[in-house]
């Protein structure tokens, strides 16, 4: 029976354990230019026990953040402010990925430069708010993305995967859950474009497909990665026919030769266990716990052969310790909330380790 605290072989790395640090958005990003601060540097290396640590949603490009204070990987500036996160984080053994998120429509013009407007694949608003320096605002109607920027945002990934190793990340993962751009493009309710990038189940999974094999091109297919999220409705998403789409995706998607595949799980475990069964490299599971957090009871997912390794959110950020503590059985600090992004070193930075 295998552990989670076993090694497992990834992007030509053997990993110390199974066991993920999910990407989750802090909104400290206060760096001149969307780069990362010593304060990172720290969070992440403090967490480098961990077999793997995914950033945060970090932007491709200027027209891809949807969030305050988010870090991006597309300008010189950020390449080097992300190495010294990097560097940490090696100096301690770890291997990090770096999460690459573009927000399409979920997103506001206050938050990008003077003239912009966030895009998506169809000029349909999502219902909701995001938060913005201002305050809470309301979503805005996208603009349209013709097929020349379609492609445009496409070589956008790519020089920012090119980047992300020039940054001396490990590999990067491309976010395609939780109702951002190309979640969108999956979503009918988002995508209801008649060209060959919408309509079918084709049309709607291409921009993904494309988008996996031009960084795969870019940087080598194993160190490049897939986060999927099937039927999660955050952020205006409505997906029915997911067995059809996704087992389309993952279709296309598997010839690659991925270094992963990470799925942010819903409620239905046997949909998991389908996509599990037709993914023939690395599983990574983000187990639905909701309303809890992701806990030390999910270990045995990898010993049932549901997964090869594990993420853990808002645990791993108040834990940085937190392969020590599971394999311990606790205790636990517990996440607040209230920390969660934004702000100071606190609820960041603070957390305290088990005695050495």
């Amino acid at each position: 029976m295998t552990t989670a605290f076993e090694p497992i072989e990834l992007a030509g790395k053997r990993l110390a354990n199974r066991i993920v640090m999910a990407p989750m958005t802090r909104s400290r990003a206060f760096g001149p230019g969307a780069t990362p601060t010593p304060s990172m540097a720290a969070y992440y290396a403090q967490r480098a026990d961990a077999g793997l640590i995914v950033t945060e949603g970090t932007q491709p490009s200027v027209i891809g953040q949807g969030y305050t204070d988010t870090p991006g990987l597309h300008s010189e500036e950020q390449v080097a402010a992300w190495r010294t996160v990097t560097d940490a984080v090696h100096r301690r053994g770890g291997t990090i990925f770096a999460q690459l998120m573009h927000t399409g429509r979920v997103s506001h013009p206050s938050l990008l430069p003077e003239g912009m407007h966030p895009v998506a694949p169809s000029a349909v608003a999502p219902v909701g708010q995001v938060y913005t320096h201002a305050g809470p605002q309301d979503f805005v109607t996208p603009k349209e993305l013709t097929e020349d920027e379609i492609r445009g945002t496409i070589a956008d990934f790519a020089s920012a995967a090119r980047n992300a190793i020039a940054a001396g990340f490990d590999g990067v993962e491309l976010h395609g859950a939780n109702g951002y751009l190309i979640h969108q493009f999956l979503a009918p309710n988002a995508n209801r474009r008649t060209d060959a990038w919408g309509g079918s189940v084709e049309g709607r999974v291409r921009f993904g497909v494309e988008l996996a094999e031009a960084v795969a091109e870019a940087i080598g297919a194993d160190r490049t990665a897939f986060r999927i999220s099937p039927g999660n409705p955050y952020n205006d998403i409505a997906e029915d026919g997911l067995e059809e789409t996704y087992g389309a995706l993952l279709e296309r998607l598997a010839p690659l030769g991925l270094a992963y595949l990470h799925l942010m799980e819903g409620p239905d475990r046997d949909l998991t266990l389908r996509l599990r069964k037709n993914w023939p490299g690395t599983f990574i599971l983000n187990p639905f716990t909701h309303p809890e957090f992701t806990g030390p009871d999910s270990l045995a997912l990898v010993e049932d052969g549901t997964a090869d390794m594990i993420a853990f959110g808002a645990l791993f950020l108040a834990n940085p310790d937190l392969p020590r503590r599971l394999a311990a059985g606790g205790p636990f600090n517990t996440p607040d909330r209230a920390t969660f992004y934004g702000g100071d070193d606190t609820g960041y930075t603070d957390y305290p380790a088990l005695p050495a």
